[in-house]
């Protein structure tokens, strides 16, 4: 039914943690802490290495650096409101800090979205354009695909958050989540909700698809680029400098699509979809920088260096 703009739901509870054993609670908190000082240490110390490496200002390390303050921002918008929770007591979020919350958990994930593409078409243009690598990769260019990526995130960011802000919450305020994600919102509301459900399958589907077929068109390029090179230790030396975003992507795409894809996901349990966005949301952000340290040898190196000052 067609509700007013005035929402008469002031806040919402956040029961994704509390619906679980008192034992598993203080599992999941003690995860979520330890899981969140990883990803903020380890993403802190790829950005600081790559700062004062010189040998690591290239545009591959840039946009790096770029993924991991990304990755700390996506983290930081969510668990500290998840440790809190437990250590207060207290799972209400209000109504203006759920769609603050849902505002940078938009921008930041289309942000994460796109820099793996841009990253993915630096690994193309290295690989089978290795000899205009630097009249390609211009730091112009660079900066225009990181300052592009943020604007329309958050354009995107706004309008969905827009479009929440319209809907109207008339009793049921129970979120079965740890997160204010859009879908579980859409649901609550008593509103009108068509125009919602249609932005975030159309223009989020857009989002989330684009720069998916941007990867998988670079690498079937860098495959076939690849698969050329005569020796086998060519072959080998060619993929391990995309082996690290590879991985990444596998990770990424894969707790995405088995979250919000998945044709049988009605019939998930409320705690397979919760593991399912933790992997999303926390567990991804806190391996892609071991992920880009072990497999990378100037990266070891910038950390070595760094860590012996």
């Amino acid at each position: 039914m067609r509700g007013s703009n005035q929402s008469s739901v002031s806040e919402f509870l956040l029961l994704g943690l509390s619906r679980q054993p008192q034992q598993q609670q203080q599992l999941l908190f003690l995860l979520f802490l330890i899981m969140y000082l990883a990803t903020v240490l380890g993403n802190l110390l790829i950005i600081l290495a790559i700062g004062t490496d010189s040998r690591l200002h290239t545009p591959m390390y840039f946009f790096l650096s770029n993924l991991s303050f990304v990755d700390v921002c996506f983290s930081s918008t969510i668990v500290p409101k998840v440790l809190a929770i437990h250590i207060l007591g207290s799972q209400a979020i209000s109504f203006s800090g759920c769609l603050t919350q849902l505002y940078f958990l938009c921008v930041l994930a289309v942000m994460d979205n796109f820099l793996l593409a841009v990253m993915a078409y630096d690994r193309y243009v290295a690989i089978c354009h290795p000899l205009h690598y630097t009249t390609k990769m211009t730091h112009q260019l660079c900066a225009l695909l990181v300052v592009g990526s943020w604007v329309v995130s958050s354009m995107n960011a706004l309008l969905h958050t827009l479009l929440m802000a319209r809907l109207s919450f008339c009793a049921d305020n129970i979120i079965p989540h740890f997160f204010c994600d859009p879908p579980p919102l859409v649901k609550l509301s008593c509103s009108y909700t068509h125009l919602n459900e249609l932005m975030i399958l159309f223009v989020g589907g857009l989002l989330l698809i684009s720069p998916f077929v941007c990867i998988l068109v670079s690498y079937v390029l860098i495959t076939c680029a690849i698969l050329r090179v005569s020796s086998t230790r060519g072959r080998w030396k060619a993929f391990s400098t995309c082996s690290s975003h590879l991985a990444v992507v596998s990770l990424f795409y894969g707790t995405i699509i088995s979250l919000y894809f998945n044709p049988s996901s009605s019939s998930h349990s409320a705690g397979s979809d919760m593991a399912a966005a933790m992997m999303y949301t926390v567990v991804t952000p806190m391996l892609n920088p071991f992920i880009y340290s072990l497999r990378n040898k100037d990266m070891k190196g910038a950390l070595r260096k760094m860590l012996s000052m």
